[in-house]
């Protein structure tokens, strides 16, 4: 567990306590502006997601998947978005919602591992950085704006860096009870150094509550979490949460439909949750990297290249938008023949989002999140 420097003395105070204390307090934040990075853990197929219906060797190229679509919202000519991104849908007609398509990372070797790697820290191979591209990102951040926080045991690559960032994690402790919260207020009273820290830590854990998980399936409980973490004055302003169960070998269609839900009631449960800061909010959903063309044997796919990331809030500059320089699907168009092929950089996408919401310049954006692009 990594606490910012506003939380290590928090650590002095008894083991008894210890079940009703959080994992995180803040001091007062100046901004209204928030960024939430949802990762989503072992590639997510982007071909079902947002599917090209549209793209006259889809049916052929996705066989038994192809059908996923049906019933889902229509995004143009050229695209369908998955059912079960319902919420999602009505974003995007609210132009609160951009879903950009054929972009990866610049890794191509196809291992997990490697891929996250690349993705978080924001290098040009594996292992090429010790920081990650939202650490960098806080230092382009007035120090008041600089509050980060992981929904994750430990401090994820993309949040590394010289800024402190704090972890939340729900506590496995028993609940301390009512009685035992009330006595140690009291008991910190007249501690003008442990007394404000025990309130902020009290006020933290009410809105915290014990509610989480990072599977993709309690979606909304964890949006909920989340927004709560970050409606408060002094509340997070930079946020990243951890999602798995993304990795469709076999059986994708149940599979994917119940990891989309969860992914939906997510962005439902925070657009809710944060309100009117919603207004000033960029949500970023990003995979490390897509999955094959061609279904497997086993109703799955395998590991692949191209994928698509998603952007929400509300106030997105291509809001109500699939942007893509589609590539097509057709086998002598496939990377490799048998991967979407990507036709822009991740990189570039995230850039240009993340200096539109902060209103800063997007080539220095650019050099800082991916200084060896």
């Amino acid at each position: 567990m990594i606490f910012s420097r506003r939380t290590l003395l928090l650590s002095g105070l008894t083991a008894a306590a210890a079940g009703a204390m959080p994992r995180v307090a803040w001091a007062a934040a100046g901004t209204s502006r928030r960024l939430v990075f949802v990762i989503q853990r072992g590639a997510a197929d982007g071909l079902s997601i947002v599917a090209p219906t549209g793209d006259p060797a889809f049916a052929a190229a996705r066989g038994a998947l192809a059908g996923d679509s049906a019933g889902g919202a229509k995004l143009g000519g050229l695209f369908t978005l998955h059912p079960a991104l319902g919420g999602a849908a009505t974003l995007y007609g609210a132009k609160q919602a951009h879903f950009a398509h054929a972009v990866a990372t610049a890794y191509r070797d196809r291992s997990h591992f490697d891929g996250q790697n690349v993705l978080e820290g924001g290098g040009s191979r594996p292992y090429e950085r010790a920081d990650g591209w939202i650490g960098r990102l806080l230092t382009l951040l007035p120090e008041s704006e600089r509050d980060a926080l992981a929904v994750a045991p430990a401090v994820p690559l993309a949040l590394r860096g010289d800024a402190p960032v704090a972890t939340y994690a729900p506590s496995r402790l028993p609940q301390a009870d009512a009685d035992l919260i009330a006595r140690l207020t009291a008991l910190y009273e007249g501690d003008t150094l442990l007394h404000p820290l025990w309130e902020s830590a009290v006020r933290t854990q009410e809105l915290a509550s014990d509610i989480g998980g990072n599977d993709g399936r309690n979606g909304a409980d964890l949006g909920t979490l989340a927004a709560s973490l970050m409606t408060p004055v002094d509340g997070a302003r930079v946020m990243m949460v951890e999602t798995g169960g993304w990795d469709t070998h076999s059986g994708q269609r149940g599979r994917l439909n119940a990891q989309l839900r969860g992914l939906d009631q997510l962005v439902g449960a925070l657009r809710t949750g944060l309100g009117a800061a919603w207004s000033d909010t960029l949500v970023i959903v990003a995979t490390e990297f897509g999955r094959t063309v061609a279904v497997n044997g086993t109703g799955g796919t395998d590991h692949g290249t191209g994928s698509v990331a998603m952007f929400f809030g509300g106030g997105l500059a291509q809001g109500g938008q699939v942007s893509a320089d589609w590539p097509g699907l057709a086998p002598a168009a496939r990377l490799d023949g048998r991967d979407l092929r990507p036709t822009r950089s991740l990189e570039s996408v995230i850039a240009a989002a993340v200096a539109h919401h902060y209103a800063l310049d997007p080539a220095r954006v650019t050099k800082t999140l991916y200084p060896d692009a």
